[in-house]
């Protein structure tokens, strides 16, 4: 018994050190500070299906973008949405008619839905800088001029940008909330010690001429989701220096919990299943370890019943990723409530295999389309 004690223990060490690796990045990247006047032109791209309920939301905040109009545009991309959208849009687009924004269908080709709807909207882009959120989104009014300060400044490739939940108080918001906020922890710790393996399309910008030279999603399309993580993998395998996080409060996208744990489930399935494909060998060993360390501390809980010894496994793997998870709600401006930290730091590590395990043998439904494994 001792020896799986002092195995389990070897596995949660190294991920604390790994967590730990993390947070040293996550304090090395430093925040945008300086502004600059808007010069950089923007093609925005939402691609959307059945956000009748989320579309209002998300055109009110694009009204609300304190950036010159004349220096971008918006295209929805509609994927054969069933939910009349049109009605909101057009009504959105007579009352909002300095605003360049235009509607398009989605031209299917392949097994992504949603990488097919970005490569659409790309063919008739105006400009060289694509943005890319999803529908149902809240953006903020100094989005915009939050990535032209980084391009102004910095001439990247491609800039991963802060996406965050608002977040109500029941567990299941919270569950989600407190994943996510370490998802972007590690995102921006990621970037911070130079090995960058996360992004989110929620909030991603990068330069067409390289998505175009770069073959856009040819060698990924086959694989339903990934329109972020497998796009930052080529970005960073041409020149990884051109790729940076914008660590910057202004940029921050909010989205919305999904509203029960079937749904949550589906989603992390779905995000689950393409780690498989990962060419990232710092994404794959990260993944690797994150999986074996939620092993041993489920497995730990589970025979503490019989040998409280392994209770004590639990705890640094607790305190350091409080750490983490603490310091992006700090910079996010989340609030996290601590008994629910608790009760996600026992029950994540079973949601965690769980997920891993079912996404490599079962299919996932994503916008009531199913897609087999």
């Amino acid at each position: 018994m001792l020896f799986l004690f002092y195995i389990f223990g070897l596995l949660i060490g190294l991920y604390a050190i790994l967590i730990l690796f993390f947070i040293i990045g996550f304090d090395k990247l430093k925040p945008i500070t300086k502004n600059y006047e808007d010069t950089t032109q923007f093609s925005i791209i939402i691609p959307f299906r059945n956000e009748t309920n989320n579309l209002l939301g998300l055109l009110n905040s694009v009204k609300e973008i304190e950036y010159n109009k004349s220096l971008y545009e918006i295209i929805l991309v509609d994927d054969d949405s069933t939910d009349n959208p049109q009605k909101i849009i057009n009504q959105f687009c007579a009352d909002n008619p300095t605003i360049d924004l235009k509607t398009i269908k989605n031209l299917r080709q392949s097994n992504s839905p949603k990488k097919d709807a970005i490569s659409t909207a790309i063919t008739i882009t105006k400009y060289n800088w694509i943005v890319a959120t999803d529908a149902d989104c809240i953006l903020p009014e100094t989005w915009l001029s939050s990535y032209n300060t980084c391009i102004c400044e910095d001439n990247p490739n491609m800039l991963v940008a802060p996406v965050s939940f608002k977040s109500g108080s029941p567990f299941l918001h919270q569950f989600q909330l407190i994943d996510f906020l370490s998802m972007q922890g590690a995102t921006i710790g990621g970037f911070g010690i130079q090995q960058p393996f996360m992004a989110n399309g929620a909030n991603l910008g990068y330069k067409k001429d390289m998505f175009l030279q770069l073959n856009g999603f040819k060698d990924n399309d086959f694989i339903a989701s990934g329109d972020d993580v497998f796009l930052l993998e080529n970005f960073v395998a041409h020149d990884k220096s051109k790729v940076l996080f914008m660590k910057d409060i202004n940029a921050l996208v909010t989205t919305y919990p999904t509203k029960n744990w079937s749904e949550l489930i589906q989603q992390r399935k779905r995000w689950a299943a393409k780690a498989i494909h990962f060419k990232n060998n710092f994404a794959k060993s990260t993944g690797a370890l994150v999986f074996f360390a939620n092993c041993a501390i489920g497995v730990g809980l589970v025979m503490s019943f019989y040998y409280p010894i392994f209770l004590i496994l639990l705890f640094p793997k607790f305190v350091i990723d409080l750490l983490l998870i603490f310091k992006t709600a700090h910079l996010y401006q989340n609030k996290i409530n601590l008994f629910s930290y608790f009760k996600t730091a026992l029950f994540h590590p079973f949601f965690t295999v769980y997920i891993a395990i079912i996404s490599l043998t079962s299919s996932f439904v994503w916008k009531d389309r199913l897609f087999n494994k």
